[in-house]
Order: structure tokens, then C-alpha cells, then sequence
């Protein structure tokens, strides 16, 4: 089975259905994903956050950022299980009631992960291989998450939309980073960022 390039076996995609399941689910009571993209999980949320994971390389430690909904967090963790057990994603999600339907889900789903219900600037540094967030928080707010959370030789992975550009440059203002930017195979106008080397201009 693939989702986006990443071939999976029927395992994995039957737990990204439970998943996108759960979501529907859950979604009336707390507002986990937009009322108006419930009806294009799959494409907007699943597929969109599936293509983090192979620029991710090999890694132990991911953190995802904000998790919300899962979205990517939930989503590598469902791809690791099959094809790096040895990674562990931690979700920092500040929303109790967020908080415990991520929970629910590695439950459910015997998935490999942890969430810390806190606020990402008051969380105790986490020494992550790749840290992602997606419709977080501007670039510049994001680059300060990672310099607090991101090991020296890590990466960080951004989802952003179609003004990212704009984003890198006002980020270049306070921030020195390595930057690769990967075309959203869900919107060609939109962009993963992959940073590395954050430092404080």
C-alpha cells in the first residue's frame, strides 16, 4: 500500500483508517481539526503529515510540537511502528482535552509515544532528533521552540503554507539557520521546511 512514496503494509493502513476513525469521532466534542477539512482528512491532515517521515532520516527521538489532533505526531508514530520500532514520539499538547484523545490513540493503537499536557516554552529541554510542528506558530516563534528543544546535530521539520517564503525571510532577521525547503506533495504552493544549525543572530 502507499501513502504518498511511502509503501506500507496493510497493518499500517488499516491503523490509519482507525485513526482517521477515532478523529471523526472525537472531532464534534473538541475541535481537533477544522469543521470545513473534516470531510478531506485523509488528503489534508493524513497525507499532508505522512510526508514528513522520510525526510526524517534515521532517528530515536522525534517531538512533535503543538499535536492537536495528532497531526503529524499521531501519524509517524502509526508509520514507525512498522518501519522504525525503535522510534519514540513525544507529543507536547497544552489542551487537556487534546491531550487525552492523543492519548486514547497510542492506546488503542498500541503505538510507541508519550504526551506532556504543558505549554512547549515551559517543557524541559528534549533533546529531540526531529522536531516537528504543523499550523503552529509563525517560523521565528518556531526557531525559538527548537533552539530549546532541538540536539545540536538534529533537524527541524515545519509544515507552512504558501506565504513561507516571507516567513524565512523575517525569520533570517533574528535567526542564522540551514534551510531546505521540500514542495508539499498535497499543495504545490506550500512547503516542509528543514532546518538546521539554529543559532541566534
Amino acid at each position: 500500500m502507499t501513502v504518498l512514496d511511502l509503501n506500507v503494509s496493510r497493518e499500517t493502513l488499516d491503523r490509519l483508517s482507525s485513526f482517521h476513525d477515532l478523529l471523526t469521532k472525537w472531532n464534534p466534542k473538541i475541535n481537533l481539526v477544522s469543521k470545513a477539512s473534516l470531510t478531506e482528512v485523509w488528503d489534508r491532515h493524513i497525507r499532508d503529515s505522512a510526508q514528513m517521515y522520510p525526510l526524517a532520516g534515521t532517528c530515536r527521538n522525534w517531538v512533535d510540537m503543538g499535536s492537536g489532533g495528532g497531526l503529524p505526531g499521531l501519524v509517524i508514530a502509526i508509520i514507525a511502528r512498522e518501519r522504525n520500532p525503535d522510534l519514540h514520539v513525544t507529543m507536547i499538547e497544552s489542551d487537556m482535552r487534546k491531550a487525552t484523545f492523543l492519548r486514547t490513540v497510542i492506546r488503542e493503537l498500541g503505538l510507541t509515544g508519550t504526551v506532556l499536557t504543558s505549554r512547549i516554552e515551559q517543557t524541559d529541554p528534549l533533546d529531540a532528533d526531529v522536531l516537528s510542528a504543523r499550523a503552529l506558530a509563525d517560523l521565528s516563534s518556531l526557531l525559538s521552540f527548537a533552539d530549546r528543544h532541538l540536539n545540536p546535530n538534529g533537524r527541524a521539520l515545519f509544515s507552512k503554507g504558501e506565504t513561507w517564503q516571507k516567513e524565512v525571510d523575517e525569520a533570517r532577521k533574528a535567526w542564522s539557520f540551514d534551510l531546505v525547503s521540500h514542495t508539499s506533495k498535497t499543495n504545490p504552493n506550500a512547503a516542509i521546511l528543514e532546518v538546521r544549525e539554529i543559532k541566534r543572530v
